[in-house]
């Protein structure tokens, strides 16, 4: 860990004797302090000053004191030990159990509870309790690659967790040398040759879904919900609208009904006259887990027949899987980038046609809407053992939270934070694709992101290559809700006008 170096206000280094309540600390890249100075410290760094008063509400400060041995007898180690911990200390607190849960707070609206705790503590790391739990909000880029990455077998999968009782015991939900094996086992159905042959499904179902976008104005992200349905059920089930429109539909109706447990309270009740979504949910389970089965043993091509072939642990396994893969799940946040992907776009020509032809800026774009307007809230884990996350504490037991919303806006990584920049993934963040956690990260990153970004590139190019388009009405209320998935809580809609119905001068229609 980087060194601190302790000051006291008359600049005298470490005399931490005097004036201790009004040290300051400085903390970032190191230098050799020069000799001459007459200077008993054996490094200095030039970041910014830090109140002791407040050294718990700055997440950049670390544990670790490098002392010269002058130093050290001129110093009281007993006060630097209790510098030590005060520097590790969570702001914020845990509250009492049950009264002091947050966890409605936070639904309601998650990104206005990150952003007012992060400008009261200072810090981009608090502590609250969540669900009942003590719980560390992460919402810095260290913070996140600590949890997702270098301390991933520490911050595990929390085993009560919700998913489990909705899709059973999956990669997603479990821990340790299980999880690893799963992923090595399912990872090659979702690249290298698995992942190229998919490629021209996937173009045949862009066009079949987006070639007749022009007329009235489209509700984008019921359109985009549609064609994401059409690509999971047909990649993953070889279930085809056009092939079997009953089946499909069955299938389609079962998964937003098990969708909705997800989003529900976990109350199985059901009775004559009423039954809770949970228990609805359930039930939409086994019926979709009864088509899956049969699936498996009369399907021997595709995704079904390579996944029916794997040596996974036991029989439930591979229906557990292929129930996972086409949840309402993946249609929602694939529906929930191309419609922000929609919007960006929808007022900036210049910014279009420079992403028909460039593959680099289109690369840009892909990167900047998954990180302005990430799918997903974030991922859970808990505390396997005490650890600590960008310096601070973490007990055993504690959860750990990670909010992409506010780590994709870390001012510390990405300059501008809150602006549409594709040109930085090609400028100051090129190489840094990894810090995004749209799809989680580490070792326990979605296995089919890759599948995603080949889709997704997909139909962005479709809509580029075939369409001028526009808000329509143009005055619409584009405020977003995050949960469950990131969208506009009033449905956009746009209006497509295609590129060959417009003059050669590019006037037309569509043109902005």
């Amino acid at each position: 860990m980087a060194p601190v170096i302790v000051h006291c206000t008359c600049n005298c280094p470490l005399h931490l004797n005097a004036s201790l309540r009004r040290c300051v600390v400085y903390g970032a890249s190191e230098k050799t302090v020069p000799a001459a100075e007459g200077n008993h410290l054996t490094r200095w760094t030039s970041a910014r000053k830090v109140d002791f008063e407040n050294l718990h509400t700055d997440e950049r400060i670390y544990s670790e004191l490098e002392l010269c041995g002058e130093t050290q007898r001129c110093c009281s180690l007993v006060k630097v030990h209790k510098i030590l911990l005060r520097m590790s200390k969570l702001p914020g607190n845990a509250g009492v159990s049950v009264l002091g849960d947050k966890s409605l707070e936070f639904y309601r609206d998650p990104i206005s509870f990150c952003r007012q705790r992060m400008e009261k503590h200072g810090s981009r790391l608090f502590l609250c309790r969540m669900l009942n739990r003590p719980t560390v909000f992460i919402c810095s880029v260290r913070g996140v690659r600590e949890l997702l990455c270098e301390k991933s077998s520490v911050f595990v999968k929390d085993p009560t967790d919700l998913m489990t009782n909705v899709y059973g015991d999956t990669l997603v939900t479990t821990n340790g040398e299980e999880a690893c094996l799963l992923r090595l086992s399912l990872t090659s159905l979702l690249t290298g040759s698995s992942l190229e042959s998919c490629s021209g499904s996937i173009s045949s179902m862009c066009e079949r879904h987006l070639k007749d976008l022009s007329g009235r104005p489209q509700c984008v992200y019921s359109v985009f919900k549609r064609l994401g349905t059409e690509l999971v059920l047909g990649l993953f089930l070889n279930v085809r609208a056009e092939e079997q429109p009953e089946l499909y539909q069955e299938i389609v109706n079962l998964c937003t009904q098990h969708w909705h447990g997800l989003i529900s309270a976990p109350l199985n009740v059901k009775s004559p006259l009423w039954s809770s979504g949970f228990s609805t949910a359930l039930e939409a389970r086994d019926k979709l887990m009864d088509i899956i089965k049969n699936k498996l043993q009369s399907d021997k091509q595709g995704f079904v027949g390579a996944l029916g072939s794997l040596p996974l642990p036991d029989s439930s396994c591979a229906p557990q899987h292929l129930l996972l893969f086409i949840s309402a799940l993946i249609p929602k946040a694939l529906a929930s980038l191309l419609t922000s992907f929609s919007l960006v776009l929808a007022g900036d020509e210049q910014a279009r046609g420079r992403a028909a032809h460039d593959p680099e800026y289109l690369h840009g774009v892909l990167m900047e809407v998954q990180r302005l307007w990430p799918p997903f809230i974030g991922g859970r884990r808990l505390a396997d053992q005490d650890s600590t996350i960008a310096g601070f504490k973490v007990p055993k037991g504690h959860g750990a939270i990670y909010v992409s919303h506010a780590v994709h806006r870390d001012p510390d990584v990405f300059q501008q934070p809150d602006s549409f920049l594709p040109e930085r993934w090609s400028g100051r963040n090129a190489g840094q694709e990894s810090l995004l956690c749209s799809f989680g990260g580490g070792p326990r990153s979605c296995i089919g992101f890759k599948l995603t970004n080949v889709f997704l590139k997909e139909a962005f190019s479709y809509l580029l290559q075939h369409y001028h388009w526009r808000l329509d009405p143009p005055s619409q209320d584009l405020e977003y809700k995050w949960l469950p998935v990131s969208r506009p809580a009033d449905p956009p809609t746009i209006s497509f006008s295609r590129l060959d119905q417009t003059g050669s001068d590019g006037s037309g229609a569509g043109v902005l």
